[in-house]
C-alpha cells in the first residue's frame, strides 16, 4: 500500500484542543459494515449500539509524566520524551536537539547513555519520571487537569501517550458494559508517522504488552469482541496468533489483514500517514474509511486525541 493513500484533508479547526465534559458527551460515528448504514450518535449511546453478548476489551495502561524539559550542559534548552522503561532506571527516550547531544552528558536528572538513531537514546533517570503530561504537538492549549489525558480505568503506568479511544468512557458508562482488560504500553510505534513511500518499508520497534490468563480466556471465549482502540487490537490479535501472554508485539495491521478474534473496532479519528489509520482501513476498507473521514469532516466531528469516536460494527 502506498503511504500517500493514508492522506486526507482536515481543517485545523477540527483538531480538538481540549476534552469535553462529561467524557461521554463526545460524538460517535457508527458504521455498520454488513448493511453499509452510518449513524451519528453520542458516545453515551454506545451500549445500545453494541451487539448482544459483546465483550468490550480496553487497554488499561497509564501515561507517565514523560516530557522532561531540561537544560544542556553549557546552556540551551533540550527535551526528553520517555518512551519505555528498559530496565531499572534505564529508559528509551526521544531527545532533542539530538544532533547536539553526546553520550555521557547530563540533562537535568537524566544521563545520556547511548544513541539508538532517529533521535532515540538510552538514558539513566534519577528517580521516577516527574515531567509534564506528554500531550501530542498538535494540542497547543494547556491541559488544566492532567487526569483528562488518562482513561478512568488506567492502572499500569508505562505509556508515552494515551490509548485515546478509551478517554470517552465514564465509570457509569463502563458499568453498563461487559468489559475485560489488557495492557499495552504505548510507545514510539503507535504515534510515529510513516515516512516510507510504501507501508511495507515502515519499520516497527515493537511495544510491550501483558494479558492475564483469565482475561485471555474470557476474550477467547466471548461471543463478540469489541476492541477499544488500535493498541487493544494489536494485543488481542497477537495472542490470537499464538503470542505469549506477556512480551512485545510487532504486529502491523494493514489493509488485507484478517482478524482472528477482534470483531468490532471502537477508535478515534487518526492523523494522516499513520499506522493507526492503516489499521482502521484494515477493518472498514480503504475506500470506505476515506468516505467515512470525508463525512466526519463535513459533519464537523472533532479529530485526534481529544476528538470524537467511530465504531466499526
Amino acid at each position: 500500500m502506498k503511504t500517500s493513500e493514508l492522506d486526507y484533508e482536515l481543517p485545523d479547526e477540527l483538531i480538538a484542543q481540549h476534552p469535553l465534559e462529561p467524557r461521554d458527551r463526545s460524538r460517535l460515528l457508527v458504521y455498520d459494515r454488513a448493511s453499509g448504514d452510518v449513524r451519528h450518535r453520542s458516545f453515551s449511546d454506545l451500549p445500545g449500539e453494541l451487539p448482544a453478548g459483546a465483550l468490550v476489551v480496553v487497554n488499561d495502561t497509564r501515561v507517565v509524566p514523560a516530557r522532561l524539559r531540561v537544560e544542556r550542559p553549557g546552556g540551551g534548552a533540550a527535551e526528553l520524551l520517555l518512551l519505555e522503561r528498559r530496565h531499572g532506571a534505564v529508559w528509551e527516550a526521544l531527545a532533542r536537539p539530538s544532533r547536539r547531544l553526546r553520550p555521557g552528558q547530563r540533562l537535568g536528572g537524566a544521563e545520556l547513555l547511548e544513541t539508538l538513531g532517529g533521535g532515540r537514546w538510552l538514558v539513566r533517570l534519577e528517580g521516577e519520571p516527574a515531567g509534564e503530561t506528554p500531550l501530542p504537538p498538535y494540542i497547543r492549549e494547556p491541559l488544566a487537569d492532567p487526569g483528562r489525558y488518562q482513561t478512568v480505568y488506567a492502572r499500569d503506568a508505562g505509556s508515552a501517550a494515551a490509548p485515546t479511544a478509551g478517554l470517552h468512557f465514564t465509570p457509569e458508562l463502563l458499568a453498563l458494559l461487559d468489559t475485560e482488560r489488557v495492557t499495552l504500553h504505548v510507545g514510539l510505534d503507535t504515534f510515529r508517522p510513516v515516512t516510507a513511500d510504501h507501508l511495507s518499508g515502515h519499520p516497527l520497534h515493537g511495544e510491550r504488552y501483558r494479558v492475564s490468563a483469565g482475561a485471555w480466556e474470557r476474550i477467547r471465549a466471548a461471543r463478540r469482541v469489541v476492541a477499544v482502540g488500535t493498541t487493544t487490537v494489536r494485543v488481542v490479535e497477537t495472542l490470537a496468533r499464538g503470542g505469549p501472554l506477556e512480551g512485545r508485539t510487532e504486529l502491523f495491521v494493514t489493509p488485507g489483514f484478517e482478524p482472528l478474534r477482534v470483531d468490532h473496532l471502537l477508535t478515534n479519528f487518526h492523523l494522516p500517514r499513520t499506522t493507526l489509520l492503516a489499521l482502521v482501513m484494515a477493518f472498514a476498507g480503504v475506500e470506505q474509511t476515506r468516505e467515512l473521514y470525508r463525512l466526519a469532516v463535513s459533519e464537523r466531528y472533532r479529530f485526534y486525541s481529544f476528538g470524537d469516536a467511530m465504531l466499526v460494527l
